[in-house]
């Protein structure tokens, strides 16, 4: 079973410490986590949290530039 904390990294490009940053927690609890192959629950939600944020920041910009082409349009 691969680790959650693992493909986060690798899909990001982020390393242990700054993956853990990003979520809250410590580079020894991230290594820890991978070492043993058991992230905890609060860690598990953390990431999935992390990933949601992204996917709504994403959503916002598209949404902003979105409202900029059809402001422009109507200007027109």
């Amino acid at each position: 079973m691969e680790n959650i904390i693992k493909n986060a990294c690798n899909e990001l490009d982020l390393t242990y410490k700054e993956f853990g940053e990003l979520i809250g927690y410590g580079e020894g609890a991230i290594k820890s986590a991978i070492s043993k192959n058991k992230v905890s629950s609060p860690m598990k939600k953390a990431v999935e949290l992390y990933f949601e944020k992204l996917e709504l920041e994403n959503k916002i910009k598209k949404s902003e530039e979105f409202k900029a082409i059809l402001k422009e349009f109507l200007e027109n």
